[in-house]
């Protein structure tokens, strides 16, 4: 029997490369974005189904799930949608820290939430939410970002107690930066104050461009194995940048990291 994966966050990037990976393995695959008329690729692929959801739009959240449920019994629900805020935390505006933390956050848990009393009627499903190293190795610039990655990362490891009885698995696929448009797409925020440090830490991350990143097609592959390897594992570290992170701050602990990581961006 075909299994079937709800993912939110599929137009593009780690979302996209997910469904197409999923329906590669003959699985059902419900790709959810914002705009799904726009789509031109996935909707080419007979075991795709597109939904619109705005995860900022509770109205749309709260009738996503039955949405889905009609098309196809889901199996694994992807938290994947997000996106970056960047810049000097004193810059952004109220309405821009909200969306960052509805949309980042609170719009992924309430998402999770309208599938459990699905998933809890058949006794089985696994929620899997794409988080971020920055969780692990925090970067400068990023801090409200970061947090709600981090706030999802110990909302997984509560949720796993209260899920644990009706045969549902959660867990988090952590990766780092990628080949991608997220970054590109990031909402970039400025003060006039913090101008000169902010360009000295761009031009650093400048300089590490060149460096090899990590492909949203392994990334995706690692999905799949969180989704079929019946672990009762909760984190996935994703690719080999976030390893070494993660690695590093195991080995250092996170107040010599924060010392290398003020070295590396700002005592140039």
């Amino acid at each position: 029997m075909n299994k079937t994966i709800f993912i939110t966050g599929a137009s593009s990037g780690l979302g996209k490369i997910t469904a197409k990976l999923f329906a590669s393995k003959g699985w059902t695959v419900i790709a959810t974005m914002r705009n799904p008329e726009k789509q031109t690729e996935l909707i080419q692929l007979p075991n795709v189904h597109l939904l619109e959801l705005d995860i900022n739009n509770a109205k749309q959240i709260a009738k996503i799930a039955s949405e889905a449920e009609k098309i196809s019994p889901v199996d694994v629900l992807l938290n994947n949608a997000a996106y970056g805020l960047m810049g000097p935390f004193e810059a952004t505006t109220d309405e821009q820290l909200a969306q960052q933390i509805n949309t980042n956050f609170l719009g992924t848990i309430l998402v999770t939430k309208s599938f459990l009393p699905y998933f809890r009627s058949r006794k089985s499903g696994t929620i899997i939410t794409v988080t971020s190293s920055t969780a692990n190795v925090p970067y400068p610039f990023v801090a409200v970002y970061a947090a709600t990655k981090s706030a999802l990362e110990t909302w997984t490891e509560g949720m796993s107690y209260e899920l644990n009885g009706f045969g549902i698995k959660i867990k988090t696929i952590v990766p780092a930066y990628m080949q991608t448009n997220f970054g590109n797409n990031a909402q970039i925020v400025s003060h006039q104050d913090y101008q000169e440090v902010f360009n000295q830490y761009l031009t650093a991350m400048r300089a590490d461009s060149s460096a090899k990143r990590d492909t949203p097609e392994s990334i995706a592959q690692i999905v799949y194995e969180a989704t079929t390897d019946n672990k009762e594992q909760l984190h996935y570290t994703a690719g080999n940048l976030s390893t070494a992170e993660y690695e590093w701050l195991k080995k250092d602990g996170i107040k010599k990291v924060i010392a290398a990581m003020n070295k590396r961006f700002f005592e140039q």
